[in-house]
C-alpha cells in the first residue's frame, strides 16, 4: 500500500519546505494516515542516526578558493567530452577527501536543535515580512487569535496582547521551524514587527539564549512545557522586555 502525499509532501514537510498552510494540512493528514506517518518516523528515525553519527564536518575555510582558482576557463568550458567529466571526478575526490582529512584533524562541529530551531525562526521571520505573509489571522484580540489555532496544531499556544505595555498584538499565523509546524504570534514594537515563534518543548530539544543574525535580534526562551523564540529588528532590550512580559503571565 502506498500513499500519494508520502511521495509528493513528506520530505517538504519534514525539510520545512512547506508554507503554513500546507504544513498544516499535512500535519492534519498524518493523523488520519499510518502510511504516511510511519513514513515520517522511518525519516526522523534516519535523520537522528545521521546527526548522531556525527559525519557533517565544516570543510577548510581554504577549500573552496583553491576549487574556484582550479576552475576550467571559459575556452576549456566550451569543450565538454570526457576532459571535462574527468575534472569533475578528480574535483568530487579532491572535496570527499578534504573533508574526510578535515574529519580527522579538525575540531568536531555539530549545531544543538535549538541553533538549528533558531537560525530556521530567523528565516521564517525574514519570510513573515514579505506583502500578505505576515499574518493568518488578523486580530488586536487574543480571545480571537488564540482560538484559530485550534484543529490546526496538536497544542494551544499561550497568546498574550500586551498594548499597555507597548507590545500590541497583530494576529497570529502558521509557521515550519524544523519540519514542524508552529504558532507565531505577531506583535509590534515602534513601526517595527517581532514574530514570537511558539512549539512544545521536549527532552533535548529547548530554545534558550539570545542572540543577532542576519542583522535581526532573537531572544528564546522556556516556559510551561513551551518553547518560545522572538525574532524582530528591534533592539536586544525591546526583545527582553517582551520575553518577561511572556514570563510573567
Amino acid at each position: 500500500m502506498s500513499c500519494d502525499l508520502s511521495e509528493t509532501r513528506l520530505h517538504a514537510y519534514l525539510d520545512g519546505e512547506l508554507d503554513g498552510a500546507r504544513a498544516a494540512e499535512f500535519n492534519q493528514h498524518l493523523r488520519t494516515c499510518a502510511i504516511c506517518a510511519a513514513a515520517l518516523g522511518e525519516e526522523e528515525k534516519l535523520r537522528r542516526a545521521l546527526e548522531e553519527s556525527r559525519l557533517y564536518s565544516r570543510a577548510p575555510a581554504g577549500l573552496k578558493l583553491r576549487i574556484e582558482e582550479s576552475l576550467p576557463g571559459p575556452q576549456a568550458e566550451r569543450k565538454v567530452g570526457q576532459g571535462w567529466w574527468r575534472w569533475l571526478a578528480v574535483t568530487a575526490a579532491i572535496l570527499i577527501a578534504a573533508v574526510l582529512t578535515w574529519r580527522q584533524l579538525g575540531p568536531n562541529e555539530q549545531k544543538s536543535y535549538g541553533e538549528v530551531a533558531v537560525a530556521a525562526a530567523v528565516d521564517a521571520h525574514l519570510r513573515s515580512l514579505e506583502p500578505g505573509h505576515l499574518v493568518d489571522v488578523e486580530s488586536t484580540d487574543q480571545h480571537t487569535v488564540k482560538p484559530w489555532f485550534d484543529g490546526k496544531l496538536d497544542f494551544a499556544p499561550p497568546v498574550h496582547d500586551f498594548a499597555a505595555s507597548g507590545f500590541p498584538l497583530h494576529g497570529g499565523r502558521l509557521d515550519v521551524i524544523g519540519g514542524r509546524t508552529v504558532a507565531a504570534l505577531v506583535y509590534g514594537r515602534r513601526k517595527h514587527w517581532i514574530s514570537v515563534f511558539v512549539e512544545k518543548s521536549t527532552p533535548n530539544a529547548a530554545w534558550k539564549g539570545s542572540g543577532e543574525a542576519q542583522g535581526y535580534h532573537w531572544a528564546a526562551w522556556e516556559k510551561d512545557g513551551f518553547n518560545f523564540c522572538a525574532v524582530s529588528d528591534v533592539s536586544g532590550p525591546d526583545l527582553d522586555q517582551l520575553k518577561q512580559f511572556f514570563l510573567e503571565n
